[in-house]
């Protein structure tokens, strides 16, 4: 990888992308074991998780790394010390950072001041360890992504941020449903649709959640009310009625389209009830490749030969 690290999906080139899968796969299938003798990565966490912090913590062991769990209360950043401190005492400290944010502004601060590579892993702009391993997850079912029919019903959020720059370097068409005042944001559309000029990625922006899901090969959707937002959440519901992606919205998928979701779901908002649960449902699948995409991650931004 050209920089050393991960803030965005934007940063990557086709090749790259398609490098980490490849790599994600072989480490899946145990064909590669890269090993991190005394290697420390800091999980530098403002928000709570289960996936990222275990998928993380897990990664860097199964690596025979080590990793420090740091949350907002014991560190306070950007409150009790500066970030640019935070970063340069742990820069020597530990070898990696995956920061979990509010703001995306301070994992470009991390970034800025550490000599070590960090990783955004989640803040308000992007989610782009979720969008690769949804691309995995893709692959491995679809066989391929160049083609594949991506529908994103919901919040034009992180999620669909990150799922919109991936699929459109890599080939796969998506077309995202929002309600007006949710879509993603113009800056995020206009570099994906820069990146579908090279791949042949066609790029659908609309309010109609039926037209979106229309002849789908995969159906995503995310939650209406993200960490952050609680004080929106019953307008959020109201914003978001005819959003829910269900069994009838699902019909109107391929006959063997799957579902995506990144978790943690809220079942009769954004997700009708039983659907996870479905064998169309993929979710626990994607959650799982969180794990193996971030293996292959942790290797190429620690420079490991394998």
């Amino acid at each position: 990888m050209k920089s050393k690290d991960l803030l965005s999906v934007a940063q990557l080139s086709a090749a790259e992308v398609q490098h980490l899968l490849n790599s994600s796969q072989n480490m899946k299938r145990g064909r590669r074991k890269p090993k991190f003798p005394g290697k420390v990565l800091a999980l530098l966490f403002e928000k709570p998780s289960l996936r990222t912090r275990v998928s993380f913590d897990v990664a860097m062991y199964q690596l025979g790394g080590h990793t420090i769990y740091l949350s907002q209360a014991e560190i306070g950043i950007g409150k009790r010390e500066a970030v640019s401190d935070v970063a340069k005492v742990l820069s020597r400290y530990v070898d990696i950072i995956a920061a979990r944010t509010f703001s995306h502004e301070t994992v470009e601060l991390l970034a800025k001041y550490t000599t070590v590579p960090v990783i955004n892993a989640l803040s308000d702009l992007e989610h782009p360890c979720q969008a690769l391993a949804d691309l995995l997850t893709i692959k491995e079912k679809k066989g391929k992504l160049e083609g594949v029919n991506v529908a994103y019903v919901g919040d034009g959020n992180n999620v669909a941020h990150s799922l919109l720059l991936a699929c459109s370097l890599v080939g796969a068409n998506i077309k995202l449903a929002s309600p007006s005042g949710y879509q993603s944001k113009k800056d995020i559309l206009a570099q994906a649709r820069k990146f579908a000029a090279r791949s042949g990625s066609r790029i659908v922006c609309t309010q109609n959640p039926r037209s979106a899901v229309s002849g789908a090969d995969v159906v995503y959707t995310d939650v209406w009310t993200s960490m952050g937002q609680e004080a929106e959440a019953a307008r959020r519901r109201t914003d978001f009625a005819g959003y829910q992606v269900n069994a009838e919205l699902m019909a109107l998928a391929k006959r063997d389209a799957i579902f995506m979701h990144p978790l943690p779901a809220h079942a009769d908002e954004e997700v009708a009830y039983g659907l996870l649960e479905s064998s169309q449902s993929v979710v626990y699948d994607q959650a799982e490749n969180r794990l193996h995409l971030q293996k292959a991650l942790l290797a190429e931004l620690l420079g490991m030969e394998f």
